[in-house]
């Protein structure tokens, strides 16, 4: 069964296909009588779809003779029968089964030839109007365009998915944009990375020392070091890391890659900074945000900045008396709260239950006492609805509070449009990265003061930079730490727990007192197989018992990929808790199946929609005739086209990062050596922090020890701390 044929048929079922990268497996109908098995990745092809296939004939022990195809070119169905599987496959947006029945009935063969060529015709047929024949035309032209750069990109290695997205992007102008640039893909399509962005390029004919090539290497490993949340990487090392990426010998290639660093640099498209005798590579966008952030604080701290006035005496005897938030203040809370008060800018930072809430509330009052204008505001949607919970105030998300605008992908409020308040609070500071900062700062009024909470041990920002941990180090604001944990916090095994662990103790199931709350479990486990057979009972027993339901719970878990990872949990818990989801109609794209009640999380931001990297909703509706998928968002519902579902992941397991600003009933967390790229204390403290009722560990000791005892999680390469103290000049 070897040697390349032809084959030509009639695509009559799709038994399986991977939207990522475009494999299918479909029975094609050769003739009246035969139909055969034919796999591969192709372009778009729908049922109904008539190919031509080059490839081999191959025998697979478990299914038998199979086509093996490696060419496709497509052909329009020319018979009715043809037409109307092919319109009914999904192809065109607002044509399903019934209306594709109706048109062919109608039109018969000619069906394709009115849609593209006398459109109007379409009112013919009953129940179409204008705004139904505008949508069949606009999706009818649209997906022949997306079929051309398809069978182009085809040629090049690229998968449907990832075609679809590149249609997206550049529309009409794909194929000679990417066929002038095609590292131009990495900054543009979300999802392309470099690799795939340099086979193309291969493919396009570029050189492998070209310039070109050997510049887009250089800042793509910058740009690694940028997604580990560091603002900066040796130069050293970004010279050898270009020529390993590019598969460039360096002793060979030196010569020309450092000419291309040395053009980026001349280009301003990278920055070098100089300290204690190394060199560090960076993006502008990145160097000048940190160093923005510098600039504006130390003129809040300087003489220049006006200064508003506080009655000090008067707010001390508020804060010194049983408040009106009915608890009386400790010292540290006292101090803290006449402390943002007499300086521009303040930190109040702590672990759960020492009372960052509290001295918030109280500095609120004397606030309010005095006529002070205040804005609250949180990095996320769930971290500005806590804050609202906790204090009974208005607050808002800081893309709101400084007014973004998707048209111009920037905020209204900076320097010639200050936000309208004499006192600015953000909590959950420690999710602030170094370019949200920045726009803050810029941003705020010169009169105004800013107070930053946040813990500073839970994880770093998931965006690059340090901004609380180099803030607090700087030494050049004020900074309030919160120690005592209060006799309330104390009785709730979760917040002990956390604790022991920020002090590098193991955690125990044990209260400190007998009433403790029984809110903590361990549940040692050596084998990650077992895992869903724990959640299976978990889900079933014992989260009922603490009168719970599967929707208020999440797994946190450190990676995405592996038996303990999201992926799979993801796959496992969508059987589990919402097997009445696929008796509906279902939707799948980019290798996952979408389901009504699935809880899903976004995973980039989408200032169109104004939902953010981390947000999650459940999926109320899925539309498959009009190709769209409804998502709830807290009360918000918003309509995805089938082609924005990259941006969306099934949430009933989450990464810890993901998790930051939020709080679930209960948290399963497990914990495997397989973790052991990602095990560190801050990881384990900023996941048992997510509970509010029930936190469950789960998994092997020896993995829990190896992360407790792991304190490099806190540590990222930034300057923003030497250029706030002078080390470096501004």
């Amino acid at each position: 069964m070897t040697g390349t044929v032809e084959l030509v048929g009639t695509v009559q079922k799709c038994l399986f296909k991977n939207n990522e990268n475009g494999y299918m497996v479909f029975l094609l109908a050769v003739n009246a009588k035969e139909t055969v098995t034919v796999t591969g990745c192709f372009p778009d092809v729908h049922e109904g779809t008539r190919v031509s296939l080059e490839g081999t004939w191959q025998f697979n022990p478990k299914f038998g003779k199979q086509f093996a195809a490696t060419k496709c070119s497509v052909q329009l169905p020319q018979t009715a029968n043809g037409i109307e599987k092919y319109l009914a496959s999904g192809l065109i947006k607002g044509v399903g089964p019934v209306f594709a029945r109706k048109l062919v009935s109608h039109f018969g063969e000619r069906t394709l030839d009115i849609i593209d060529t006398a459109p109007h015709r379409l009112s013919e047929v009953s129940g179409v109007g204008p705004k139904r024949i505008e949508q069949i035309v606009a999706a009818w032209q649209e997906q022949k365009e997306v079929s051309r750069v398809m069978v182009f990109l085809q040629e090049k290695g690229v998968g449907t998915g990832l075609a679809s997205k590149i249609y997206k992007a550049y529309g009409a102008t794909s194929i000679e944009t990417i066929s002038k640039n095609p590292y131009k893909l990495i900054e543009d399509v979300w999802g392309v990375g470099f690799k795939s962005a340099d086979t193309l390029a291969l493919k396009l004919g570029f050189v492998p020392n070209s310039m070109p090539r050997i510049q887009a290497g250089v800042v793509f490993s910058i740009s690694t070091a940028l997604d580990e949340g560091n603002l900066y990487k040796v130069v050293a090392d970004v010279l050898t890391h270009a020529a390993e990426l590019l598969e460039l010998s360096y002793e060979q290639n030196e010569v020309l890659i450092k000419q291309a660093m040395r053009a980026l640099y001349e280009a301003n498209k990278i920055r070098v900074v100089t300290f204690e005798g190394q060199h560090y590579a960076t993006l502008p966008q990145y160097y000048y945000a940190e160093v923005g952030i510098a600039k504006k604080l130390r003129a809040f701290s300087s003489n220049m900045s006006q200064k508003f006035s506080f009655d000090i005496d008067a707010a001390y005897k508020t804060v010194s008396a049983v408040p009106l938030v009915g608890v009386q203040l400790n010292d540290e809370q006292q101090l803290g709260v006449i402390g943002c008060l007499k300086h521009k800018v303040s930190i109040i930072t702590g672990g759960p239950g020492t009372g960052k809430t509290t001295l918030l509330k109280s500095l609120l009052q004397v606030l309010d006492q005095q006529h002070v204008t205040v804005k609250l505001a949180a990095p996320t949607g769930r971290a500005a609805k806590r804050m609202f919970e906790g204090t009974g105030r208005s607050t808002e998300t800081l893309h709101r509070m400084l007014e973004f605008s998707p048209a111009t992908m920037g905020f209204t409020r900076n320097e010639q449009n200050a936000i309208q308040a004499d006192f600015v609070v953000v909590d959950e500071a420690s999710m602030i990265d170094v370019f949200l900062m920045h726009s803050l700062l810029k941003a705020l009024p010169d009169r105004a003061h800013l107070v930053l909470l946040g813990d500073v041990d839970q994880l770093p920002s998931v965006g690059a930079g340090n901004i609380l941990h180099d803030l607090i180090n700087s030494g050049v604001v004020n900074i309030t730490r919160l120690k005592h944990i209060f006799r309330q916090a104390q009785d709730s095994l979760i917040i002990v727990n956390a604790h022991r662990v920020n002090n590098g103790e193991f955690p125990s199931s044990k209260g400190i007192w007998e009433t403790s709350k029984k809110d903590f479990m361990y549940i040692k486990q050596e084998a990650p197989e077992e895992l869903f057979d724990f959640l299976r009972k978990f889900f079933a027993t014992t989260i009922k018992q603490y009168h719970c339901v599967w929707q208020q719970a999440v797994i946190l878990t450190p990676m995405n990929r592996g038996i303990a990872g999201t992926q799979r949990i993801n796959q496992e818990l969508q059987m589990i808790l919402n097997s009445e989801g696929a008796k509906g109609p279902t939707v799948t794209r980019f290798g996952q199946e979408f389901r009504v009640n699935d809880r899903v999380m976004q995973v980039r931001n989408n200032y169109d929609k104004f939902v953010f990297n981390g947000d999650i909703g459940f999926i109320t509706a899925i539309n498959v005739e009009d190709q769209e998928i409804t998502i709830t968002f807290g009360e918000r519902a918003l309509v995805y086209q089938y082609l924005e579902l990259g941006e969306i992941v099934l949430a009933y397991a989450i990464s810890v990062h993901k998790s930051q600003g939020s709080e679930f009933d209960v948290v399963v967390i497990p914990l495997f050596v397989q973790h052991f790229m990602l095990l560190q204390r801050n990881l384990i403290y900023t996941a048992i922090t997510r509970a509010k009722k029930l936190c469950v560990l789960v998994g092997q000791t020896r993995a829990i020890a190896m992360g407790v005892r792991n304190v490099k999680g806190n540590q990222r390469l930034t300057f923003l701390q030497q250029f706030l103290t002078g080390a470096l000049p501004l």
